[in-house]
């Protein structure tokens, strides 16, 4: 591919994979330069008003693991939200034209399937049976049963070992 630059990314459209949303629903687009902090903000504002009911988290790529950054967060500042997560790929195709047109190159098209995550917070209850369904309120989430942390230690000193990591999976 050395005799090729990359000219153009072409994401393909992918429906939601949730039905009956209301049309007014609020979708956070998470990217990869998204900053959390912004996100956050605004989401959270929009959540704590009573006429919003739900709101949806969508990322791909690299963006997945900031969109689920954001949902605990988001989980943990307001706590009775029920959760359904789906798990799903999108296409992109990617352009790749030759650096010098004259070599008799072809332009190439290369199709990729790159993991993309939605995920649903509700106020009101949401389908137990639907898969990727969390209840409301984990009362586990934040708590560190178990771990007692001396004096001077703190979360990212010595006090934090991986016994204690070993008490989530027990849960």
């Amino acid at each position: 591919m050395e005799n090729y630059k990359k000219t153009k990314i072409v994401e393909k459209p992918c429906p939601l994979p949730f039905t009956d949303l209301p049309p007014d629903i609020i979708e956070m687009k998470v990217k990869d330069g998204s900053k959390i902090r912004n996100l956050m903000g605004y989401a959270i504002s929009k959540m704590e008003l009573d006429s919003v009911r739900q709101i949806l988290f969508t990322g791909s790529g690299k963006a997945v693991s900031k969109t689920i950054t954001c949902v605990e967060i988001m989980k943990r500042k307001l706590r009775e939200l029920h959760q359904i997560t789906k798990v799903l790929f999108k296409q992109i195709e990617e352009i790749w034209e030759p650096i010098v047109p004259e070599a008799g190159l072809d332009t190439l098209t290369v199709k990729r399937n790159i993991p993309a995550i939605c995920i649903l917070l509700s106020k009101d209850a949401l389908d137990p049976q639907e898969p990727g369904y969390q209840e409301e309120g984990n009362p586990h989430v934040g708590s560190h049963r178990g771990t007692e942390m001396g004096p001077g230690d703190s979360r990212r000193g010595r006090g934090w070992s991986f016994p204690s990591f070993a008490i989530y999976l027990s849960y």
